[in-house]
């Protein structure tokens, strides 16, 4: 723990069964603090555990076995994920404010704690706000791979993003699932508009 909240590295790569302390308990942790990359890695790949790791925080998750080509896979995603080219300046959508440099998230001028993922969902949302962003394409850019219609990733992560990020003003969602297509990050109309 001392060492990923020294900074010292780029990614954590975390098994959930640990001597001590479970994983999930040492990503609790992690990100109460921090929103470093941390790939989870388990011999249990039940769908709970999977999902209980993704809810805490989780950018991505394998189970074993696994192949070794895929773990290096998924960590050049991760990384990808963590550094992409930046758009000029901050992304400004209502009361939201997004800087990819600093990788940091506010609203109303409050941090939001994302994970990389979450920061990357949220801002492609953002960059996007008004028009439908479709799940494959969400899975190939945010998550590095293939969109497939039985993984609940993506829903996992854009829950977390509406309970980070709150309702709108008007009390209305600022995320919308759009049935069968993707989602959609709503933009509020301007007053005197139809």
């Amino acid at each position: 723990m001392e060492r990923v909240l020294a900074g010292q590295y780029a990614l954590v790569v975390l098994d959930v069964m640990l001597p001590d302390l479970d994983g999930f308990e040492v990503l609790r942790r992690i990100r109460a603090q921090t929103s470093i990359p941390v790939l989870m890695l388990t011999a249990r790949g039940n769908d709970f555990d999977r999902i209980l790791g993704l809810e805490i925080g989780a950018d991505d998750y394998l189970p074993k076995p696994f192949n070794p080509r895929e773990l290096a896979a998924r960590l050049r995603a991760i990384l990808r994920r963590a550094s992409p080219a930046q758009p000029a300046g901050p992304v400004l959508v209502g009361d939201l404010e997004l800087d990819s440099a600093a990788k940091i998230a506010r609203r109303n001028g409050q941090d939001l704690m994302l994970t990389t993922v979450e920061f990357d969902l949220l801002e492609m949302l953002a960059l996007a706000a008004g028009q439908v962003v479709p799940r494959e394409e969400i899975a190939r850019q945010v998550l590095g791979r293939e969109y497939t219609p039985f993984d609940r990733s993506i829903e996992v992560h854009v829950s977390n993003l509406r309970r980070k990020t709150g309702l709108l003003a008007n009390g209305s969602e600022r995320i919308r699932a759009i049935r069968g297509t993707g989602y959609l990050y709503v933009v509020r109309p301007k007053p005197g508009s139809e």
